[in-house]
């Protein structure tokens, strides 16, 4: 079996599993936030529950419209405060919240072998550290709070093979954009996304996490990669937890997959999406004559330390373009407080960025950075449909962090070494 499908069976109790076929499993995580668990706890009530089936497995996490922006946003996260409270559920208040996808593997909660669904569709983050973890809708989770178990049907895998060495402004968004890119947005539509090989060998957490975060902008039900050394160093020096990897979670040889997509990533510069959709990628330097008014360095795609770092050491002892506006957004409380402590916040805010206090905000078209008619943005987030930042008559283009930061300085998409070391 392929690693997804040895996760999926033992979860259901079976010794195997094939693709297609329908199971009933058990859940180790259920994740909701304030746009979706309200609607959530509204099923769970309607259906006369009383009680939740396990309070440490349930986790709300208010990350979208928070710090909250109007009236409706702070009764979204009253609800999801008020049912913690009753049900002793995991809340993350705001000051010590952070944006849920990269909040929890901090946290220590998303675990290798896991079974994790949340009512958000960007919860395939956490096949980097080799869970099983799918978005899912409110109803669905509703359930899962009930029962913990989820109807599922197991997906078919396409694994992908990365060889080669990274270009220097290469990462994990460039090799995903690529990818979605090669293979459409629905190339791996309820299929497994098994990202191997080589290169992922050696490519560092972060840009993991970045990859599976982006799974689903081709369609997949699940991103993962199988657990290494680079895992472990993850929980053990990270998190200082100490986390034993399930044995034999790897895909078997001889495991039948769908495809099997080799990729020489040597030939991969930095990937930059166009308008309306993540597949719509080329080079970087393709793109040199876009101007923009919108930098958003962040997300649960690029708002950790190492995206940041990459940044500033494009920004440092530059300037904004004078005619853009450029909004940084730390993940999480902790990833804001290394950032200040490394001097990184200092190098935005010289250069004239926003520096903010962890949000989805801009991504979604929330608040804390929305675009009006006309405008273009060039953000380090996932999606880039027709009004995905705020206007319907506005542009967004997806980037790696060292990108952004380059194109802030410049005032147009541009290619790091365009501004300098």
């Amino acid at each position: 079996m392929t690693i997804t499908e040895k996760i999926l069976a033992s979860h259901a109790n079976k010794k195997e599993v094939v693709p297609g076929e329908f199971l009933y499993a058990d859940l180790d995580l259920v994740l909701a936030n304030d746009v979706t668990g309200p609607l959530a706890i509204e099923e769970f009530e309607k259906a006369g529950a009383t009680k939740v089936f396990d309070p440490e497995k349930i986790v709300l996490v208010p990350d979208h419209f928070t710090p909250c922006k109007d009236i409706r946003s702070a009764e979204l996260v009253q609800s999801l405060r008020t049912f913690s409270k009753k049900h002793g559920t995991r809340f993350y208040e705001m000051g010590r919240v952070g944006i849920e996808h990269a909040l929890l593997p901090e946290e220590g909660l998303t675990l290798p072998g896991a079974l994790i669904i949340g009512a958000d569709s960007h919860t395939c983050t956490y096949g980097a550290v080799a869970a099983f973890s799918t978005g899912v809708g409110s109803t669905d989770v509703a359930a899962a709070m009930i029962s913990g178990k989820v109807w599922l049907k197991v997906p078919s895998t396409i694994r992908f093979n990365y060889r080669g060495t990274l270009q220097r402004w290469t990462g994990g968004k460039d090799l995903i954009l690529y990818t979605i890119g090669k293979i459409g947005v629905d190339g791996a539509l309820y299929r497994s996304m098994e990202f191997a090989g080589e290169t992922i060998l050696t490519l560092p957490m972060d840009d993991r996490f970045t990859m599976c975060n982006m799974a689903i902008e081709a369609g997949a039900k699940n991103g993962i990669i199988a657990p290494d050394e680079i895992t472990s160093a993850f929980f053990s020096g990270e998190l200082n937890i100490r986390n034993e990897i399930p044995a034999g979670l790897f895909s078997d040889p001889g495991s039948k997959y769908d495809q099997i997509i080799d990729i020489d990533v040597s030939k991969i510069g930095p990937q930059v999406a166009a308008p309306h959709l993540p597949s719509n990628t080329k080079d970087v330097r393709e793109f040199s004559s876009v101007k923009i008014d919108q930098v958003v360095i962040g997300s649960c795609t690029n708002g950790r330390l190492s995206d940041l770092r990459k940044a500033a050491m494009v920004m440092k002892g530059k300037k904004v373009h004078p005619e853009l506006r450029t909004i940084v957004i730390p993940a999480t409380q902790k990833i804001y407080r290394q950032s200040l402590e490394m001097g990184l916040l200092d190098i935005f805010i010289d250069a004239g960025c926003v520096v903010s206090t962890p949000t989805c905000g801009p991504c979604l078209g929330g608040h804390m950075g929305i675009l009006g008619k006309g405008e273009t943005a060039l953000a380090t987030t996932n999606r880039n449909f027709i009004g995905r930042m705020g206007s319907p008559e506005s542009f967004v283009y997806l980037s790696n962090p060292e990108v952004a930061a380059a194109s802030a300085v410049k005032g147009s998409i541009a290619h790091p070494e365009e501004v300098g070391k």
